[in-house]
């Protein structure tokens, strides 16, 4: 794992958010977040990625789901992933921020983290979400991601430790790492 931020303090609780560029189907976390289409039967880029390294088995369970809406999360085992859970959740397509992509957007990080506090998970990883062929502009997806991530973790009882956002891609790394800059000096 590259390690690319430090951590991400707020209200006076240290809270743990790592931006790293690796491979989010290798990362030895409690959960791993799929940016997945509707249907949550696989597709490209991450969710074929977890679809692939994760088996067979992950296929047939998520038959059992009746997909996801847009913005909204659900979650199955990990089957071969070193995660032992996998939460799937579909992000916005990007059509110019007029149809609630940003609303969409937070709601899929937002309910991404009620799942992990419901299992009482302590790590989770989470892709750029939309960011790939759903268009995301990644500056406003990063913005997004973080602000709504830091959120969460202020919550009482939160038995998250670490968040790890899983950058693919150099341009991706770069804009969620300034952003995790601007939301940091803002803080100090």
């Amino acid at each position: 794992m590259d390690f690319l931020a430090g951590n991400w303090s707020k209200g006076g609780k240290m809270n743990k958010i790592e931006i790293i560029q690796a491979d989010i189907t290798t990362l030895p976390v409690d959960a791993v977040v799929n940016a997945a289409n509707s249907t949550l039967l696989g597709g490209g880029g991450v969710d074929g990625a977890i679809h692939r390294a994760a088996g067979p088995e992950l296929l047939e369970e998520c038959k059992t789901l009746g997909g996801c809406a847009t913005g909204q999360a659900k979650m199955t085992g990990g089957h071969q992933l070193p995660a032992r859970y996998i939460i799937h959740t579909v992000g916005p397509v990007w059509r110019g921020g007029g149809n609630d992509e940003p609303v969409l957007l937070a709601s899929c990080y937002r309910e991404c983290m009620r799942l992990a506090e419901q299992k009482r998970l302590r790590s989770i990883a989470c892709p750029a979400i939309s960011c790939g062929v759903y268009g995301y502009p990644v500056e406003q997806a990063a913005e997004i991601a973080l602000t709504t991530v830091a959120d969460c973790l202020q919550q009482d009882g939160q038995s998250l430790e670490k968040v790890y956002l899983v950058c693919f891609g150099d341009a991706i790394c770069k804009a969620y790492n300034e952003q995790f800059a601007r939301m940091n000096s803002e803080h100090d």
